[in-house]
């Protein structure tokens, strides 16, 4: 009874509504005027379609803004019973993605949604179902493909809430940085964009993130200016914020909270900035394509002044032995 309701909720949406709830419709369930105007035709040749589309619309409805996790682990079920009454087609493999996303199972997230791609190579065309793909690309560290799948999802969010445009922008923001210097011009833009949109710790954050891509950019004196502007807060709460966390765990650069803390800092200038910036020299930043940037910060040699110092004590070349 609970299931049929949610399904008619979701099913009696505007299209706008249904585009900020991260779904649209699938082809095969597609309906113009209620549940009259159903393809009588396909109806008569798919005798289960109904039943599919309602425990499709039963499972959106379950992911639909901050639902519980108890409802969210009963989607992947639902999406298989869907599969089982119409094999082969795409959109439960989606949904089953999207829920995995939420469940923290990025890796079986991944796989649900290559296969939906591999029954339909448009079942991806929904924005909310390319986002989920970027994110769950960027949770198992294939960042080139994430970078490619926000970028792709990105000019097809006008139906999103500014909420959910400005964190999408914000994550494709931050996985495109991390491509290093390549993918500044695009984090940069993308970070503009989210700027326009975000609130609350989410706003401080991108400010923040705005100011980094700009500083790693060369940018310094626009950076320090963004940062100015921004309200003061405790950095290392704004990255505790859960908001933020997931934000970054979605872009696959939690790491970076390390930076963007020491971005924050850097108009206190002195020792805690530059303390800011070894910690994130201490983790992965260490080892990413920012390390020498971090360096710098930090007032520690760059890896290209590791190797052109000449070391203490050693014979100058063609020396005396």
């Amino acid at each position: 009874m609970y299931g049929s309701l949610l399904a008619l909720l979701w099913l009696f949406q505007p299209a706008s509504a249904q585009g900020a709830f991260g779904t649209a419709r699938p082809t095969e369930c597609g309906l113009t005027e209620g549940f009259r105007a159903a393809n009588a035709w396909e109806r008569a040749k798919e005798p289960n379609l109904r039943r599919y589309c309602d425990l499709l619309a039963s499972g959106t409805a379950k992911l639909v803004g901050s639902g519980s996790s108890s409802l969210v682990k009963d989607v992947p079920k639902i999406a298989d019973e869907a599969d089982k009454l119409l094999p082969g087609r795409a959109s439960p493999n989606v949904l089953k993605g999207r829920a995995f996303l939420r469940l923290g199972r990025p890796e079986d997230a991944r796989a649900a949604l290559d296969e939906a791609k591999r029954r339909d190579d448009r079942a991806l065309d929904d924005p909310v179902a390319l986002l989920a793909w970027a994110r769950a690309n960027a949770r198992t560290g294939h960042l080139a493909e994430a970078a490619r799948a926000f970028r792709a999802a990105l000019p097809r969010t006008s139906a999103l809430t500014a909420h959910e445009r400005s964190s999408a922008s914000f994550e494709a923001g931050m996985t495109a940085m991390a491509q290093g210097a390549a993918g500044l011009d695009d984090a940069v833009a993308m970070l503009r964009q989210a700027r326009r949109d975000a609130q609350d710790a989410m706003q401080v954050a991108t400010v923040t993130a705005l100011a980094l891509a700009l500083d790693r950019a060369g940018q310094r004196e626009e950076a320090r200016a963004i940062l100015a502007e921004r309200p003061r807060v405790d950095a290392r709460a704004l990255v505790s914020d859960p908001r933020v966390v997931e934000a970054l765990t979605d872009a696959g650069v939690l790491h970076e909270s390390d930076a963007l803390v020491a971005t924050a800092l850097e108009l206190e200038g002195g020792a805690i900035a530059k303390d800011a910036w070894r910690r994130y020299l201490e983790g992965a930043g260490g080892k990413g394509p920012w390390a020498d940037h971090a360096r710098e910060r930090a007032g520690a040699p760059t890896r290209k002044q590791d190797v052109s110092a000449p070391r203490t004590g050693s014979r100058p070349p063609g020396g005396a032995r």
